[in-house]
């Protein structure tokens, strides 16, 4: 590599040569000389804030009161917040709805006749009706069937390489089945329903044995991987996988498949189910959108939130010490808030939602099953204190913060406790939410390729000044 030196406004650095004994895992540290580059160029990227109301910019594309900007239509789920006759925006009961059906009436359902619902939600997410006894065993057998990994794909897949963050290895393993399946580029519907069920099927595999993978190479000891047994729902072969002995309890597997089906779909406008659409609008293979949604889920702000509201709980048990003295567990948030405790983020995780105020119907559902399972594991005075809190943030949160709505727990408020209580690693959290999840961004690709015949394109406004171009020699250091 060829020697320069240039002046950057943190001082002389020079661009040295790669020296290999720095090297780790493939890739170099960050030297002095790239960080000083970094520092140099900062400015040249900031935008004044002012600009985006200047403009009447929708930054997040969202208006002034936190509502979303209106990018498609949808006929997959609808999320709404009822109206309460007082005026007030998003002041009611939220609801959510699976192809116009109450999630929380499919949920009573299937816990009332003792069925496993994640595969009957699938179904309905897919082809858009609720299945009949004789389609839903066609559809089961047709899951079972695809829950196939290909020849040495563990082997020459999983076990290279292994990494300690379980959605890059999830997203890894999505692109490489693109190099084992035959028609990859086929974005016929018929291709593409295929591609998602297969890929819905093998979620659940591709997260265990990836997590298992990774736990052998770091820590060691012995390396459990289990085929996955035909005659079991999603919800148990996850568990089934995962343990080394095969064994749980029926409310164990019960409970997470209710978290299956609460996290299946919520709207075409998160984040990661944008961007299916975004992707697919380009015409590009089912491998590649659903990898992109993945890079979307594994960030903090989305996917990754039931892992804060675990963590944050761990540091509360640590400082509060009587988990039933509402005054300092108060007295906890609101150092949460002033940013005196935890991560110094300034947030009560769990706790707000960009649509629900008052309830978010997915933690509502989740929250009876949450208290049973605590029962069975002796954990009750920590749900105790995720109840304590439920019950306390909202009015701390109206108190040190100017709000315009109420503020209720969201479903990744007990997201986190259910699989720690199933013992369920963290690293695995997200990876769980992308196995409900890729139900609703299959159903989503589909209605963007039968739907839409132009790439999704918005526009940015262009602020940067006009400048001449300038010769080598009259540049500036």
């Amino acid at each position: 590599m060829c020697r320069q030196d240039r002046a950057a406004a943190s001082g002389q650095y020079q661009l040295k040569e790669r020296d290999d004994d720095t090297m780790k895992y493939g890739f170099s540290e960050i030297t002095p000389e790239i960080r000083a580059l970094a520092e140099h160029s900062m400015e040249g990227y900031k935008i004044d804030p002012t600009l985006y109301t200047q403009y009447d910019v929708k930054r997040g594309l969202r208006d002034i009161n936190g509502n979303g900007v209106v990018a498609g239509l949808t006929n997959i789920s609808t999320i709404k917040v009822l109206d309460t006759g007082d005026g007030m925006p998003n002041h009611g009961d939220g609801k959510l709805y699976y192809r116009g059906i109450d999630v929380e009436d499919i949920v009573a359902g299937f816990i009332k006749e003792k069925r496993f619902g994640f595969e009957e939600t699938v179904f309905l997410l897919l082809f858009g009706s609720m299945p009949s006894a004789h389609e839903l065993a066609g559809f089961r057998k047709i899951l079972a069937d695809f829950r196939k990994l290909p020849s040495s794909f563990n082997r020459d897949v999983i076990m290279k390489a292994p990494s300690d963050n379980m959605m890059n290895t999830l997203a890894k393993s999505v692109l490489a089945l693109y190099s084992y399946d035959e028609n990859a580029n086929d974005i016929s519907i018929p291709n593409v329903l295929r591609q998602c069920i297969e890929l819905i099927t093998l979620f659940p595999v591709l997260a265990v044995y990836g997590y298992q993978a990774y736990r052998y190479s770091t820590f060691g000891g012995s390396l459990f991987i289990h085929d996955p047994d035909p005659e079991l729902s999603i919800a148990e072969n996850l568990l089934y996988m995962l343990r080394p002995n095969k064994n749980y309890t029926e409310l164990e597997a019960r409970i997470l498949d209710l978290a299956l089906v609460l996290h299946a779909e919520h709207g075409g406008g998160n984040n990661s189910t944008f961007t299916v659409h975004v992707v697919s609008s380009s015409g590009t293979d089912t491998y590649s959108a659903i990898a992109a949604a993945l890079g979307s889920l594994k960030g903090p702000k989305h996917g990754g939130a039931n892992i804060k509201v675990a963590m944050m709980f761990d540091d509360m048990k640590e400082h509060v010490g009587d988990w039933t003295d509402e005054e300092k567990v108060k007295s906890y948030l609101r150092k949460l808030l002033h940013k005196e405790a935890f991560d110094h983020a300034g947030l009560i995780y769990g706790m707000g939602h960009a649509v629900y105020s008052q309830s978010d119907p997915r933690a509502k559902v989740f929250k009876s099953f949450v208290e049973k399972l605590s029962a069975e594991k002796g954990r009750d005075k920590e749900f105790g204190l995720y109840s304590l809190v439920e019950k306390l943030a909202p009015d701390v949160i109206a108190e040190e913060r100017r709000i315009y709505k109420g503020v209720c727990a969201n479903v990744d408020f007990y997201s986190g406790f259910v699989y720690r209580m199933l013992g369920i690693p963290d690293e695995l959290f997200t990876p769980l939410f992308a196995t409900s999840r890729i139900a609703g961004w299959s159903a989503h690709r589909i209605e963007e390729l039968i739907n839409s015949n132009k790439i999704i394109r918005p526009a940015y406004k262009a602020i940067s000044p006009m400048r001449e171009y300038t010769d080598m020699e009259n540049r500036m250091d």
